[in-house]
């Protein structure tokens, strides 16, 4: 056998143990007692109201991210300053936290007896155990994917082009969009759908700071456990056949956005 077909096979079976198996039984389970009791089980409030909320806080998070992603790619790529190395750290710190970790540290600083939070509560601010605190966290997690994407493409495409612009009399702004944006459009799209994946998949750090209130807080990921801690096993995997649609959706967009980065 050649080493080809050896690896081939080693790839088939670690894909089919690993990640085929796994999904197939998350299907077979929730669709177990027939479609009737699966949309039942989509169709509960509060699974309605974890879908909506996980659905807000991603819009809530996406344009803040790719507004940041861009902005400190650009800042990154096409100047230097001191500290440069030190920002890049920062911005990767996210990959590094464990996102439990991060969402006690935001309780610490935004939670009603936390450094900012304690200060805030006066004036009737909540910023944990709601929406806010959801979009904040779900940010810190997100931040990094779309500044990483883009620094080394626009590091790697350089300067000249902006340069000519702006020497030809264009502002910033007409710099950005008719030349820069068309060069990192694809990459920016990559960045912003794995982004919206971990933002909608995230499970440790909201659990910490959403208080976990039902028909309140609930996102699918937590919804999901509150089910199965139910003891309804069935719904439990009928909401988790949604985050495994987005999973697949999710690949699917990055194999097309792929493609149209590299044609």
């Amino acid at each position: 056998m050649k080493p080809k077909h050896i690896l081939l096979f080693i790839s088939a079976i670690f894909a089919f143990i690993v990640l085929f198996m796994p999904v197939w039984a998350i299907f077979s389970k929730a669709f177990s007692k027939g479609i009737a009791v699966y949309i039942e089980n989509i169709m509960q409030p509060d699974t309605l109201s974890a879908i909506w909320l996980t659905m807000r806080t991603a819009l809530i998070v996406l344009p803040i991210n790719i507004v940041f992603g861009v902005c400190s790619a650009w800042l990154i790529s096409k100047y230097e300053f001191r500290g440069k190395r030190v920002l890049i750290t920062i911005i990767e710190m996210p990959f590094a936290i464990s996102p439990i970790i991060a969402g006690l540290a935001y309780l610490m600083l935004y939670g009603n007896y936390g450094i900012i939070g304690a200060w805030l509560e006066p004036f009737g601010i909540q910023l944990m155990f709601n929406t806010t605190g959801i979009a904040l966290i779900s940010i810190f997690v997100t931040c990094p994917f779309i500044a990483r994407i883009l620094i080394p493409l626009m590091t790697q495409q350089g300067s000249s082009r902006e340069e000519a612009s702006l020497t030809l009399g264009a502002n910033g702004f007409q710099t950005f969009m008719r030349i820069t944006l068309p060069q990192i459009k694809w990459a920016m799209l990559y960045g912003a759908i794995l982004a919206n994946a971990r933002a909608m998949g995230e499970f440790g750090a909201v659990s910490v700071v959403s208080g976990l209130i039902r028909g309140e807080t609930m996102t699918l990921p937590t919804q999901v456990q509150l089910l199965y801690l139910d003891n309804n096993t069935v719904g439990a995997f009928a909401v988790a056949t949604l985050l495994s649609l987005l999973a697949v959706i999710t690949l699917i967009l990055r194999t097309y956005l792929e493609k149209k980065s590299k044609a």
